[in-house]
């Protein structure tokens, strides 16, 4: 296993992991009020931001190593 594979592989791990805690009781019981951010129920908009933010990173995280791979072997 390459090194760059190994630190995207860690940081994919690393981000499950702050999926976990971001998806679970305590955070979630600070958004689950009687709020609301443009007529959207807090809970309800702190999960799709959440959620649009974990795609946004994995994406990222995965993106930049396919783009590693392409220099390395000199495809665009």
């Amino acid at each position: 296993m390459t090194d760059g594979a190994r630190r995207r592989r860690e940081r994919l791990i690393a981000l499950f992991i702050l999926g976990v805690f971001a998806f679970n009781y305590p955070l979630l019981s600070l958004f689950a009020v009687d709020g609301q951010i443009f007529g959207i129920p807090l809970l309800v908009a702190y999960l799709f931001v959440a959620w649009c933010g974990f795609i946004i990173f994995t994406w990222w995280i995965i993106g930049r190593g396919e783009r590693g791979n392409a220099r390395r072997t000199g495809r665009s």
